[in-house]
């Protein structure tokens, strides 16, 4: 172990072992120990290398506690460093879910797409066109390959359109999901039949609804919206002042035709 390494572990506090249940998978104590983790659970390195990696899988790269408190999940967010200390991840396994980790925060957060060619990440520079130029395909492979934002198929059609190129087909899956998905009624309001999923009207993230209030936080530009009529929360409740929480002073937006670009 290299000098750094050692002085980085000897700074960390040691981890601490008990003798419990699995809280993630439910599994008795059998002589086993388990390591405790920050939130206070207890857990199998295997287990929770196991429960992280699925998390990876379904596109989080948040990492949190699944364990049941008083029938609700804990939700504490654990960091990486301390999933990789507590679950012992050896060399490849950390260079696993780092390059996961780091693929999915830049999805999130920036406006990266791979490229059908090359696979590289590329980022669009005009967040309202959909032809795109990959800079990699130009530099590494010499050759000149634009593709369609949304369809991700090599471009055809002229111009540089908004909605679609020329390719049979191309649209955005994300129209079918918000004209398909099913409706609701938002618990502890007044609102009926409303759509389950909406687009961030600020950045157009896909949002499933949830919670127990027709308010949610995007969790990608973390702007709060109502989810009935769509305004941002501190519009929606000035506008319904004392009842906002039952339902809005416009009516019940219907469902999104348009997936909004987020200006950053």
């Amino acid at each position: 172990m290299s000098q750094s390494k050692r002085e980085e572990s000897s700074s960390e506090p040691p981890l601490k072992f008990v003798q419990r249940r699995d809280d993630i998978t439910g599994d008795e104590y059998d002589g086993q120990q388990r390591v405790e983790m920050s939130c206070g659970h207890a857990v199998d390195p295997g287990s929770l290398t196991a429960w992280c990696r699925s998390l990876m899988d379904q596109g989080h790269f948040q990492l949190c506690c699944p364990a049941d408190v008083n029938d609700k999940k804990c939700g504490a967010q654990w960091s990486y460093p301390e999933v990789r200390r507590c679950a012992s991840l050896s060399d490849s396994e950390q260079r696993e879910f780092e390059q996961k980790l780091a693929l999915l925060a830049a999805k999130l957060y920036c406006d990266f797409k791979e490229c059908p060619k090359c696979k590289s990440l590329v980022e669009r520079k005009e967040p309202t066109t959909l032809r795109v130029l990959c800079t990699v395909c130009a530099s590494v492979l010499h050759v000149s390959y634009e593709f369609c934002w949304q369809c991700l198929r090599a471009w055809k059609g002229s111009g540089k359109p908004s909605d679609h190129c020329a390719n049979t087909g191309c649209k955005d899956p994300n129209l079918d999901v918000l004209a398909s998905c099913t409706t609701k009624d938002l618990p502890d309001s007044e609102v009926r039949g409303c759509p389950s999923i909406r687009a961030c009207p600020t950045c157009g993230l896909l949002i499933e609804h949830k919670e127990k209030c027709k308010y949610v936080v995007c969790s990608r530009c973390h702007v709060e919206f109502c989810f009935a009529c769509l305004d941002p929360a501190p519009a929606c409740q000035a506008a319904k002042a004392g009842a906002w929480f039952k339902w809005c002073a416009k009516p019940l937006a219907p469902r999104q035709s348009h997936i909004p670009v987020w200006s950053r």
